[in-house]
């Protein structure tokens, strides 16, 4: 059993379709055939049931056979009529008393003499049952009264043969048999071509995995119709949704290569340009003043530290959503913009900072929401003007920031936040791009959204929505 299992599962699905189909079709026919035999057996029977008890309700029947079997076998002879049935009496001991007429006698059995017993008039059985000859015959067998000269019980057994009903069940078999096995065969050739034509399109789904898996061509698509709702669409539908957003993924990953690789070729070229300045003077030994030689120290430290943050920003956007899911924890965003107003305010000493928080608690990963927080004043403190104000507030889970600054151009801001994007009037300032949109990933995992807008009398205003409670949930507490 188990092997034919494994042999069963080991062929192909249109394969296996095809022998379930059959299958359950040799089933519902082969139910429907013994079904049918026994019916048509049944009717055939109740006929010759019919047949038989016709022959005991013929006039003169059993009264003559009661007096002929109590008479001598010379009387018997000359007075009952011929006839082709099966015909004869029997006792509760003794041979049967047959009628000179009938073909054969019939092999009584225990349940015939039972009827004697029973002794109720006109009432037996109903069996199939043998000749002498072994010829199956149909026999009825009734109770007649009691003979005279010893006072036993006597006993009429009619039948008749069942060669040509048992002829025409046996033809009708082979009928049904024939029928079915053609119906199976049938069946199984309609199986494989519905399963041929309905896995058409897993044909298709499998010739381009393995083509992807062979070329790695991301842009094949599986043609499916807009109406089809089964499960061989969706699955197709599905299969083109992962190759698109792996076609988007990769180019995506690409671009940020390029991107990324872009933007550290300016920091790096410029610091190989101040440390082969300072090994030059080394080497030759011409000493560079002091001042330039500072200059070059600092603009070295200045381009590792971009170097060191740009990298921390690549890090940041190249996490996981696993990795981020396991940090997720209920936070109090009034503290996290504490914490990011302090570190605002360092980098912003000649600016006037003012905030309002009131109670938020969100679900989000606490270092890179301060991470997000951090970026967006870090946005207002670089654009705000030297003595300038920046205005923050957190009210039912909306943070504003407000600065004072040039604002951003109308056609600028669907491009805000966009990795490594910087604005043309921006690009002399340090940053590598990707703060916003760190901003932005952060703030979408978190369930919110954030939007830049104009703000009346110029400047720029960051809006962050975060889902959330004025108190902690109770697990939190």
């Amino acid at each position: 059993m188990r092997k034919l299992l494994r042999r069963y599962r080991s062929l192909p699905i249109r394969s296996r379709l095809a022998l379930l189909v059959a299958a359950a079709v040799a089933f519902a026919v082969a139910a429907v055939s013994v079904t049918c035999w026994f019916i048509v057996q049944g009717k055939l029977y109740d006929q010759v049931n019919d047949d038989l008890n016709e022959m005991a309700r013929r006039p003169g029947t059993v009264p003559q056979l009661l007096q002929r079997c109590t008479q001598t076998p010379q009387q018997n002879a000359q007075n009952y009529p011929g006839r082709n049935d099966y015909v004869q009496a029997i006792k509760e001991s003794g041979d049967p008393c047959v009628d000179p007429n009938s073909p054969g006698t019939i092999k009584a059995t225990d349940s015939d003499k039972n009827v004697i017993k029973a002794a109720k008039v006109l009432q037996g059985t109903i069996r199939n049952g043998t000749d002498e000859d072994g010829e199956t015959v149909r026999v009825l067998t009734l109770y007649l009264g009691v003979d005279q000269n010893d006072g036993k019980g006597v006993a009429v057994q009619l039948a008749v043969p069942l060669k040509g009903t048992q002829s025409t069940l046996n033809e009708l078999a082979l009928i049904l048999l024939l029928v079915s096995g053609i119906g199976v065969i049938g069946a199984g050739a309609a199986g494989l071509a519905v399963a041929r034509a309905g896995l058409r399109p897993v044909d298709k789904l499998t010739e381009a995995v393995e083509h992807v898996a062979r070329t790695e061509d991301l842009s094949i698509r599986i043609p499916v119709e807009e109406d089809a709702e089964d499960e061989v669409a969706r699955l197709s539908r599905s299969f083109n949704s992962m190759t698109s957003s792996l076609a988007n993924s990769r180019e995506l990953q690409q671009q940020l290569i390029a991107d990324a690789g872009h933007e550290l070729r300016t920091p790096l070229t410029s610091l190989r340009t101040n440390i082969e300045l300072l090994t030059r003077s080394e080497e030759t030994g011409r000493p560079i003043p002091e001042a330039d030689r500072k200059a070059l120290l600092a603009s070295v430290k200045a381009q590792m530290t971009e170097l060191a943050s740009l990298i921390g920003d690549l890090q940041e956007l190249s996490r996981s959503e696993g990795q981020r899911g396991e940090r997720v924890q209920v936070i109090a965003l009034e503290d996290t913009v504490e914490s990011a107003l302090r570190r605002a305010r360092l980098r912003g000493p000649e600016l006037t900072i003012t905030a309002d928080v009131q109670p938020w608690y969100v679900r989000s990963e606490p270092a890179a929401l301060e991470r997000a927080v951090v970026n967006i004043l870090d946005n207002a403190v670089k654009f705000s003007p030297e003595g300038g104000s920046i205005e923050v507030q957190l009210t039912e889970g909306v943070l504003t920031v407000r600065d004072h600054g040039p604002g951003i151009p109308a056609d600028e801001l669907p491009h805000v936040f966009d990795r490594f994007w910087r604005s043309p009037s921006a690009r002399a300032l340090p940053g590598s791009g990707l703060g916003l949109s760190i901003v932005a990933r952060t703030i979408e995992q978190a369930g919110g959204q954030v939007t830049l807008s104009h703000a009346q009398g110029g400047g720029t205003i960051a809006t962050v929505q975060l889902p959330g409670a004025p108190t902690p949930p109770p697990e939190a507490v």
